[in-house]
């Protein structure tokens, strides 16, 4: 698998500078932020050619009493929510990708605080990302 995986991607320096980890910049709105956040695309032979995302998710805002999440969506698909914890901060490592497809091109990610059903939800701005 390693000889043809080479062959096909051009040698093992490309491998690894496609699944080498990048910076996502804060990403806050009223009472969430997400922070230290990376992304890296995985390989297509790896993990789906998922869209690879880490980093810490905090309410911040303890006193209001909603929760936080973030959103990511890879091309072609509704958001996936990743729930956190109210009044605390979390740690997310996670993978997102398309089953159907043999790796992922085009994610979107972004942080949300959830303020219920009588009001609209807030959102950062959203990041988009291209392999």
């Amino acid at each position: 698998m390693g000889t043809a995986f080479a062959g096909a991607g051009g040698g093992t320096s490309e491998f690894r500078a496609q699944a080498a980890w990048k910076g996502i910049p804060k990403l806050k709105s009223g009472g969430v932020e997400f922070y230290q956040g990376q992304y890296k695309f995985e390989p297509q032979h790896a993990n789906r050619g998922a869209f690879h995302f880490k980093g810490k998710l905090k309410d911040a805002s303890h006193s209001d009493g909603h929760n936080v999440y973030m959103q990511v969506k890879v091309e072609g698909y509704d958001w996936n929510r990743f729930n956190g914890k109210q009044k605390k901060t979390v740690s997310l490592d996670k993978l997102v990708y398309d089953g159907a497809a043999l790796h992922t091109d085009d994610p979107w990610i972004r942080a949300c605080r959830d303020r219920g059903s009588l009001r609209p939800d807030n959102c950062s701005v959203t990041k988009h990302y291209k392999r």
